[in-house]
């Protein structure tokens, strides 16, 4: 699934319950993290709930990996994803993130904590890149 197919998935619904269950659909539909990338140095700061991030560098590209101990917060997580997979540095650094989550309905619709949770995923994602070139 790319950005616009996400953006059109969720233009779909019409209420944020619906929404609201499509997201744990995508956190159902999440990779697997293996257990052994469950440490602090994947771990995402700033979240409410458990979250690992995993950069994967596939020469100029980054794909990521992430997990979380929460339902909800895998979907927000795979939405992430979706955002910034198989990207290279450069276009990661260049996402409009807060127009995408705008079109989603994400920023109106989270709780503070999961907005701020969600930004300090971009923020890890973000270093990620820097620290790729």
């Amino acid at each position: 699934m790319d950005i616009e197919e996400l953006i059109d998935n969720f233009a779909f619904f019409e209420n944020w319950e619906e929404k609201y269950q499509y997201v744990i659909d995508l956190g159902r539909k999440l990779e697997p993290l293996d257990d052994k990338y469950k440490t602090d140095e994947w771990k995402v700061k700033g979240c409410q709930s458990q979250v690992w991030l995993v950069p994967d560098f596939r020469e100029a590209h980054i794909h990521f990996y992430g997990d979380s101990d929460a339902i909800l917060v895998k979907g927000i997580i795979a939405i992430v994803l979706t955002i910034y997979n198989d990207k290279t540095a450069d276009e990661i650094k260049n996402v409009d993130v807060l127009g995408i989550f705008a079109k989603l309905g994400l920023e109106e619709n989270l709780t503070p904590s999961r907005r701020n949770g969600m930004m300090s995923m971009v923020e890890k994602i973000r270093l990620y890149a820097e620290n790729a070139e």
